[in-house]
């Protein structure tokens, strides 16, 4: 789909809508490679064997750390662990990537396990790898996989739907990145006021047409805007995501409207968690769903020019511990 003669005009609170004027609003995305987080964790050659049978001034929690580590990724070996004849040891994975060639002595590796190294793997007990994060559990040693997919702490991906943007890392940094790197709208506010306009809406293809981020009561929110085909019939969705867990993203909702001509289209819901892709909250139909008939109706004149106004709020839900419902609030 053409983005270049779609215009995006947005107000927030305090703004009025002739002030702000965006054109052009898809960015490419000015980093696809994949922003990787610096690790705590020691690099150690193929010889910590060595280093920790016999070694002084090493803990032996440490050493049995060191020696459950591969070789070629640094990442902790899980069953099963692979060695060679002369038995240094890498994980399955990297035993893949090595074409089944020691990386060390360069012997073929064949199908030798080491039981004894599995053995200690199993007795373990270890620390979530985003406890620099502030994670705090300790989990057995076939637990922690299980456990850091869905850690709290894990870092998000970036919520930019125009591309397949591979960044990750904390709210802050996603909020910088999406600013400086895609060049998105940010705002101020608990509500908003959006006005799309496309010439030749009949052309509809799954596009991303708008990603405006909003700042309120302390917390980031995606807003996306998107036309694709339900089925056989185009449609255009506005909805809303949190950056932040799904957790805490219940303690917000939010409202969208569309209308025009005496008729309108409202959505309430709660924003979804951007641990949730924009992909699957669209495939969901979690948001305000405007068949394309209804929205060059709404548009007005000769129905050959899409201009849809999307209007909306979000407020925080607060628990009354005397009365128990919540209760909105709009400051």
């Amino acid at each position: 789909m053409e983005f270049d003669n779609i215009e995006c005009v947005s107000s927030s609170e305090g703004l009025n809508e002739d002030e702000i004027h965006h054109h052009n609003p898809h960015h490419p995305n000015p980093h696809h490679g994949h922003h990787q987080l610096s690790s705590s964790k020691p690099h150690n050659g193929a010889n910590n064997a060595n280093n920790v049978v016999g070694a002084t001034g090493i803990t032996p929690a440490t050493s049995v750390h060191e020696l459950l580590e591969c070789p070629v990724c640094t990442n902790s070996m899980y069953p099963p662990i692979h060695q060679c004849q002369n038995g240094h040891t890498l994980c399955s994975t990297c035993k893949v990537r090595v074409h089944n060639q020691c990386p060390t002595c360069r012997l073929e590796l064949g199908d030798i396990r080491c039981l004894a190294l599995e053995k200690v793997a199993e007795s373990l007990e270890l620390p979530c790898k985003y406890c620099t994060r502030g994670c705090p559990e300790i989990f057995p040693y076939y637990s922690k996989l299980k456990h850091e997919v869905i850690c709290n702490f894990r870092p998000y991906n970036c919520p930019y739907a125009g591309s397949e943007c591979s960044v990750v890392g904390d709210i802050p940094f996603l909020v910088a990145h999406l600013r400086d790197d895609h060049k998105v709208d940010m705002h101020t506010g608990s509500t908003f006021n959006h006005r799309y306009v496309k010439s030749n809406p009949r052309e509809v293809e799954n596009a991303t047409w708008m990603l405006t981020v909003f700042h309120s009561f302390g917390q980031y929110f995606c807003l996306h805007f998107e036309a694709f085909q339900l089925g056989m019939a185009p449609v255009y969705m506005a909805f809303l995501r949190f950056m932040g867990d799904e957790v805490e993203a219940r303690n917000y909702s939010y409202s969208l409207e569309v209308g025009a001509n005496g008729r309108k289209l409202t959505w309430e819901g709660t924003p979804r968690s951007i641990r949730d892709s924009h992909r699957k909250v669209r495939d969901s139909h979690d948001g305000l769903i405007i068949q394309r008939n209804m929205a060059l109706f709404f548009s007005g004149g000769d129905r050959k020019e899409l201009k849809l106004r999307v209007t909306g709020r979000v407020w925080k839900e607060q628990q009354n511990p005397e009365a128990g419902p919540c209760i909105q609030n709009f400051t």
